[in-house]
């Protein structure tokens, strides 16, 4: 993201940087009451959307982007709206494969895909790691092995969480894995965020203690 360029704003702040976010809502209502700002944003600006939402959840979200006055109809022909399954991207083929969704990501994320001059927003619900399929285990090692596989100026990404949902100890570890953190509805600089390379050592080390 060329902030220089094109300042975002999310969740009370004004991106200057490139950054991968974990944020944590209480519920749907609040996630969409402090995402939807930034995804206005993004549509008046011309920029892309590319959202990942349980295919149960896809009518819902459509909707709530349309109650926003966003024609999603027309966004999704002319390709500023990309919305895809966790059923087809994170559980491809009933199972999480890190490093097979890493690749995933990236194509979908990649510059090439966005209008000239534009940026690419991007929104991942990650309640699928609570499905009781193969690998979903690896999501906080998945976590921190992004803040690598992803280009130095990318554009942003933002992974939501439903705290009402995840067990503490597994919000810890993923807030450890991300940059930047929203939380109470307020975009900030994580303070117990730990670099790649470390966190991924001390997955490792977990798994043979």
């Amino acid at each position: 993201m060329d902030a220089t360029k094109q300042p975002v704003k999310l969740a009370g702040s004004s991106l200057t940087h490139s950054c991968h976010v974990c944020a944590f809502f209480h519920t749907q209502e609040e996630r969409y009451q402090v995402l939807m700002p930034f995804i206005k944003e993004g549509f008046e600006n011309g920029d892309r959307a590319f959202h990942i939402v349980n295919a149960s959840q896809h009518a819902e979200h459509l909707n709530r982007l349309q109650q926003e006055g966003i024609d999603t109809a027309t966004a999704q022909a002319n390709g500023q709206l990309e919305i895809q399954h966790w059923q087809e991207t994170y559980i491809k083929d009933g199972r999480f494969d890190q490093y097979q969704m890493i690749e995933t990501l990236k194509a979908a994320i990649s510059p090439s895909n966005n209008p000239p001059g534009k940026i690419s927003r991007n929104i991942a619900h990650m309640e699928w790691a609570l499905e009781d399929v193969p690998g979903v285990h690896n999501i906080v090692e998945y976590e921190a092995r992004l803040n690598q596989a992803l280009p130095k100026q990318h554009d942003p990404v933002i992974c939501t969480y439903d705290l009402s949902r995840f067990d503490a100890s597994v919000v810890i570890d993923i807030m450890r894995t991300h940059p930047m953190v929203i939380i109470g509805g307020i975009l900030q600089e994580n303070p117990f965020y730990v670099p790649s390379e470390e966190m991924l050592r001390e997955i490792e080390a977990r798994k043979i203690t």
